[in-house]
C-alpha cells in the first residue's frame, strides 16, 4: 500500500496524503487532483478502490509514426505525463509498417469515444498525403492537437518548433566556423517542416543545396554521400538519424568529424551526446511544447474558447563535437573537379 502511493504520488505530482485522501474518498481535494490520481492508478496498473471502479478515465489518443526515432518516445512521455495529470488516461497510437494505419487508428479512437486526440508528426505534416480522417475528426468537434506543422486547411491547434529559427542558428554556426559549402539533408519535398527549414536557409544562403531522404539513418547516409561526391562540407539534418547517417557516409568516405566534414542534427534526442563525436544538433523544447499542447487539448475538452493559431517555440543550438572550423578541403572533391576529370 506505501508503495503504490508513492508511486501514485510520484505520477501526479501531489503528497501521499493527497493520494490517500482520494482513496478513501475523503473531502478536501480538488475535482481535477482526483481525476488525476485515479487516471495515474490505471496507467500504472493499479486496482481502483471498490467504491471507485464506476468512474471510467477520459480516454486520449497520442498517434505517432514511429518509436525508432527517440524524438517521439520523448514527446510522448511529457504528454502522457501531462495528459495524466489533468484526469485523462493516454493512449498510445503507433504505427508499423504493413500494420494499423494513422486512418485506422483515428476510427478505432473514435470508437472507443475518446476525448481527444495528439498527433505527432503524422501525414497532416505531408502535403500530398491522403487527409480524409482529419476531416472525420473535424466532423465529429473532435479536440485535436497537432504538434508541429501541418498543411494550411487542417484548422486544429498547433503546436511547433520554429524551423527557419533553427535552421538559421545553425547556418549561423556553420558560417561563423569558416564553411561555404553547406547543404541541408531534409526529409521528403512535400513535408511541411523540410519546407520551412529549406526556405529559411536560402533566405541566408540563395544557393544552398538540398537532398531530401526518408527520416531514417539509411536515408541520411544515402543523401549524405551524394552530397560528400559535391565537395559539401558542412551538413545541417533535419533529424539526429539523419545527422547520424551523414557521419556514417562521411566515415566511409575515410573522412572525419569534424575535422574534414561539420554535421548538425535536429531535436537533440537521447544519447546524442554520447555519440562519437557528441552531435551538434538543435534542441526542440519538448517540456514546454508537450504542455502547451495537452493545455490546449484540455481548454478544447472543456469547452473553451481556444486560438487556432500556430504556437511556435524557440529552438536551442546545443554545441558538441560533430562540429568545427573549416579546414583544407583537398581531402574532398570540389564539384568542379568532375568536370576536369
Amino acid at each position: 500500500m506505501t508503495r503504490r502511493l508513492a508511486e501514485v504520488a510520484k505520477k501526479v505530482g501531489v503528497s501521499e496524503a493527497t493520494v490517500s485522501r482520494v482513496l478513501n474518498g475523503k473531502p478536501g481535494v480538488s475535482d481535477a487532483t482526483r481525476a488525476a490520481v485515479l487516471t495515474a492508478l490505471d496507467v500504472l496498473g493499479y486496482e481502483r478502490p471498490t467504491q471507485l471502479r464506476g468512474e471510467r478515465a477520459r480516454l486520449v489518443g497520442m498517434v505517432m509514426p514511429e518509436l525508432q526515432n527517440p524524438i517521439f518516445p520523448a514527446f510522448a512521455e511529457v504528454v502522457g505525463g501531462a495528459l495524466a495529470q489533468q484526469g485523462f488516461t493516454p493512449v498510445l497510437c503507433t504505427q508499423t509498417a504493413g500494420g494499423v494505419s494513422e486512418a485506422d487508428y483515428v476510427e478505432l479512437l473514435l470508437q472507443q469515444h475518446v476525448s481527444g486526440v495528439v498527433f505527432f508528426g503524422g501525414l497532416y505534416a505531408q502535403a500530398e498525403s491522403p487527409h480524409d480522417h482529419y476531416a472525420r475528426l473535424a466532423e465529429r468537434n473532435l479536440p485535436t492537437v497537432l504538434m508541429n506543422a501541418a498543411i494550411d486547411h487542417l484548422d486544429f491547434p498547433r503546436v511547433s518548433c520554429d524551423d527557419a529559427v533553427a535552421v538559421e542558428q545553425a547556418m549561423n554556426h556553420l558560417i561563423s566556423l569558416g564553411h561555404q559549402r553547406i547543404a541541408l539533408v531534409l526529409g521528403p519535398p512535400d513535408h511541411v517542416p523540410s519546407r520551412r527549414k529549406l526556405a529559411a536557409a536560402r533566405r541566408v544562403d540563395p544557393s544552398v543545396t538540398v537532398e531530401h531522404a526518408l527520416f531514417t539513418l539509411e536515408g541520411g547516409q544515402a543523401a549524405a554521400s551524394r552530397l560528400l561526391a559535391r565537395g559539401i562540407t558542412a551538413f545541417i539534418c533535419a533529424s539526429d538519424l539523419l545527422a547520424l547517417g551523414t557521419i556514417r557516409a562521411a566515415r566511409r568516405r575515410r573522412l572525419s568529424v569534424p575535422e574534414d566534414v561539420s554535421v548538425i542534427g535536429y531535436d537533440d534526442s537521447s544519447l546524442m551526446n554520447c555519440t562519437e563525436p557528441p552531435l551538434t544538433t538543435v534542441r526542440q523544447p519538448i517540456e514546454a511544447m508537450g504542455r502547451a499542447a495537452v493545455d490546449l487539448l484540455a481548454g478544447e475538452i472543456s469547452g473553451a474558447s481556444v486560438d487556432h493559431d500556430e504556437l511556435f517555440f524557440e529552438p536551442e543550438l546545443v554545441v558538441r563535437g560533430s562540429t568545427g572550423p573549416a579546414r583544407d578541403t583537398a581531402r574532398i572533391p570540389h564539384p568542379d573537379s568532375r568536370a576536369n576529370a
